[in-house]
């Protein structure tokens, strides 16, 4: 269940968020995962099957990160996304947990982490954008919903 209506609003400084309100906003899940970085199991997420057409925005502040036209299934168990939305909606950071040198992807607006990002995904960019399901929500395009 979401607590929060993520809609994006850009008068808000999301980096300026405490962990406190982050606490109040989001569900449990939600919070472990975007605020301190944990994974949610392979298989078990709401996206990582899902096939509607739409965009995938952050749980967090809203931004839009990811469109289905994207989308791909990569049989890891987690949503998968060969590009972003936009060269800026996401960051990557070096990740060095677990005994890895992985990149983390982490979302632009708000400093929510959102998965790794793999160079094993398909053309035209390579990229797999391995994504938690707990770090997005999910709208369907308008000419696709009437």
């Amino acid at each position: 269940m979401q607590k929060t209506n993520s809609l994006h609003d850009e008068s808000i400084d999301w980096k300026e968020v405490t962990s406190e309100e982050w606490e109040q906003r989001l569900t449990s899940n939600q919070y472990k995962i975007t605020r301190k970085g944990e994974t949610e199991r392979a298989f078990t997420g709401e996206y990582w099957n899902h096939k509607e057409s739409g965009k995938y925005k952050c749980i967090c502040c809203g931004a839009s990160l990811f469109s289905s036209k994207n989308k791909f299934d990569s049989g890891s168990g987690w949503p998968s996304f060969w590009d972003s939305t936009s060269k800026t909606a996401i960051s990557t950071h070096v990740d060095t947990s677990h005994g890895m040198i992985r990149n983390e992807i982490k979302c632009s607006a708000c400093n929510a982490h959102l998965g790794h990002l793999f160079n094993d995904g398909p053309n035209p960019t390579g990229n797999r954008y391995c994504v938690n399901s707990a770090s997005l929500s999910f709208s369907f395009d308008a000419e696709k919903s009437t």
